[in-house]
C-alpha cells in the first residue's frame, strides 16, 4: 500500500469531521482498524488529519488568499478538504517534495472532486500558493531556487 491510499482515508475522516465536529482522536480511533492500513500508513494519516486541524486557520487564509472571490466555507467540503490537506503538505511537510504534494491532491480531486472542474480548481489554487505564497516567503535570492530544502523548479 501507498500514501495515496493513506490520503484517501485521511480526506474522509477530514470530510467527516468538517459535517459533524466531533472530538479529531474520537473519530481517529474510530476508522483505525476499518482502514486496514498498515502501521506506518495509519501514523502518515494521523499526521495529515491532525496537521491540517490544529493548523486550520492559516491553512484557510492561504487558501483563501490565493482563490480570488472565492471564501473556504462556501467551497464544496470534500474540494475544501482536498486543498487543506494539499496546503498542509505544502506548508509543514517538509519531506513531501511540493510537485509531490500538489499532484496528490489533484489525483483525490480527480476521484472525489465535486465536479469535472475539481481538479483544475485543487491545482490552480495550490499551484499558486506554492509558486506566489512560498517563494515570496523564501529569504534572499537563493529561497527561489531552493525552499526548505524541495526545488521550486519542480512546482507545476
Amino acid at each position: 500500500m501507498k500514501r495515496r491510499e493513506a490520503r484517501k482515508v485521511a480526506l474522509q475522516i477530514l470530510y467527516q469531521l468538517d459535517l459533524n465536529p466531533e472530538d479529531p482522536e474520537a473519530v481517529l480511533e474510530g476508522w483505525r482498524e476499518a482502514s486496514g492500513l498498515p502501521d506506518h500508513l495509519w501514523e502518515f494519516v494521523r499526521r495529515l488529519v491532525k496537521g491540517v486541524r490544529e493548523n486550520q486557520r492559516e491553512i484557510d487564509r492561504y487558501i483563501e488568499g490565493a482563490s480570488h472571490r472565492w471564501r473556504v466555507d462556501r467551497m464544496d467540503r470534500v474540494d475544501r478538504n482536498i486543498l487543506r490537506m494539499g496546503v498542509y503538505e505544502l506548508l509543514f511537510c517538509d519531506d513531501i517534495p511540493m510537485k509531490v504534494a500538489i499532484n496528490e491532491a489533484v489525483e483525490l480531486s480527480k476521484k472525489f472532486g465535486s465536479s469535472d472542474d475539481s481538479k483544475g480548481f485543487v491545482n490552480a489554487i495550490l499551484d499558486r500558493i506554492a509558486k506566489t505564497v512560498l517563494v515570496e516567503d523564501a529569504d534572499g535570492p537563493e529561497g527561489l531556487q531552493d525552499l526548505d530544502g524541495r526545488r521550486i523548479d519542480s512546482v507545476g
